[in-house]
């Protein structure tokens, strides 16, 4: 639940003229019955001006950068389900507002089966006085009847934008001042290049904007995206300002709308949410592309508490990992696997059809995955040396080696349930076979190579004693040794 400190009862009290005032007891039941339903703070939100200003918050040699004016055209995607109205239209607000008229050429709407009543008649309203305000802008509405997931609704912005570039956006940000030119700057100078913004944090109890650094975006074998440093190269310039390489992108996406097209899009196949950006990021730069995160382009975004629409990501994303591993990844398709805990074959996860995205990376010559990790991503270990991964389970107890209490994380035995500290790897170093607890394999004994004595289990303690012929399995052996 939000404390009574919290951004959300601070506005149910200000929303009666004091400031940090206590809310009535009724603001704050329709503050977090909000705050639960959208994941941000509504309630201060439909309180905040729709052109409220932000904080300049970009590297210091942007303030000195200029651009010119004749520029390619933008089209921006805003993509939704059952978003907040206040936070949509703000979106929209900042959009137009902040974005060089000449350049704008059109706002395409998706909304992905909203059932919220308010973003039909209340949303259609809105939008026809911008328009009425702006008559050279065009606002395309695109409504799916069934919730599609977050790449096929991008792909659908996609397909209804007519401007030269398309900048992909999710509907819960707003743009800054001079967030365009930069982007469209970097595109016009390379068509193939794939660019992103900095985002800046909305918090989503105060909705104050939080100053984020410029970073490259990154992800791990679960395909689940962070920041990371821009390579060593970058820094030796010792400038902020400039555009530095990245590996994949977060999901916010501007790029050359027909070279989009020809590198296919987005993969329509994945479903839900999770790692289309980085089944884009790997396809941008093996085929012909490259992707740039731009310092001096800000976009603020909230960064939910929740996502409403999955309360649990993981089935989504387990899937759509699967799914890029099997199209782009090669030999190393099982560090998804590894990373997700599923065995090689009889998973049971129907990771779709994927025929048509294989013949669409034979068709643009792509570069093997090994290529990418070497000399984009060489930070991802490869795991080159794995030879089995999953939960230790000794076959006499029926029990697996889990993490022992903290300090200290002992290890213990515990029911078998195969997930997080059950997982282990074994690794072959130097001819030598080890798990991180640094118990050596030998047959279906877990020995140690130079006392000879063995990891057992007495009445469902481990220890380690004289072998008595316990056995043991490791969930998914990759390579026998």
């Amino acid at each position: 639940r939000l404390h009574h400190e919290s951004g959300v009862l601070q506005a149910a009290g200000a929303d009666r003229g004091v400031r940090g005032a206590p809310a009535l007891p009724g603001d704050q039941k329709e503050a977090q019955a909000l705050f639960e339903k959208y994941g941000y703070n509504v309630f201060l939100s439909d309180r905040l001006p729709l052109d409220r200003p932000l904080p300049d918050t970009r590297e210091k040699g942007c303030l000195k950068r200029t651009y010119e004016k004749d520029l390619p055209t933008v089209g921006v995607v805003l993509i939704y389900l059952n978003e907040a109205l206040s936070i949509l239209k703000r979106a929209l607000r900042s959009i137009i507002d902040r974005t060089p008229k000449h350049l704008l050429k059109e706002i395409i709407m998706v909304d992905d089966n909203s059932s919220n009543e308010n973003l039909k008649g209340e949303l259609d309203a809105y939008v026809k006085s911008l328009e009425e305000e702006n008559p050279g802008l065009q606002i395309t509405r695109v409504r799916h009847t069934e919730q599609k997931g977050l790449a096929f609704a991008r792909a659908s912005g996609w397909r209804a934008a007519t401007a030269d570039v398309v900048a992909i956006l999710d509907a819960h940000i707003e743009v800054h001042e001079l967030w365009a030119e930069p982007l469209l700057t970097q595109i016009k100078a390379d068509r193939t290049t794939v660019v992103s913004p900095v985002f800046d944090r909305v918090n989503f109890d105060d909705l104050k904007v939080i100053h984020y650094l410029p970073a490259a975006h990154a992800f791990d074998w679960a395909l689940w995206c962070m920041y990371e440093g821009f390579a060593p190269d970058y820094y030796k310039h010792n400038d902020s300002s400039r555009p530095g390489k990245s590996p994949s992108v977060m999901g916010i996406l501007v790029a050359d709308r027909k070279f989009l097209g020809e590198i296919g899009v987005l993969d329509e196949g994945m479903k839900v949410y999770g790692g289309e950006n980085v089944e884009l990021g790997i396809r941008v730069w093996t085929c012909g592309g490259s992707i740039e995160v731009v310092p001096c382009s800000k976009i603020a975004h909230i960064e939910r508490f929740h996502k409403p629409y999955m309360p649990d990501l993981t089935p989504a994303m387990k899937r759509n990992a699967l799914r890029v591993a099997e199209i782009w990844m090669d030999e190393y398709k099982h560090n998804i696997n590894l990373a997700w805990n599923i065995p090689f074959e009889n998973h049971g996860i129907d990771i779709g059809d994927v025929s048509e995205r294989k013949k669409l990376r034979e068709r643009l010559n792509c570069k093997p995955f090994k290529w990418y990790l070497d000399n984009i991503y060489p930070k991802l270990d490869p795991w080159d040396n794995l030879l089995a991964y999953g939960a230790l389970k000794n076959l006499d107890s029926e029990l697996c080696i889990d993490q022992g209490p903290v300090p200290g994380d002992t290890p213990i035995s515990y029911d078998c349930h195969y997930y997080g500290p059950q997982v282990r790897e074994a690794v072959g170093t130097g001819g030598q076979v080890f798990t991180p607890l640094q118990i050596f394999f030998l047959g279906k004994e877990l020995k140690n190579r130079q006392t000879k004595r063995c990891l057992e289990m007495v009445n469902r303690v481990l220890v380690i004693q004289e072998c008595t012929g316990q056995r043991w399995k490791i969930q998914n052996l990759i390579k026998d040794f």
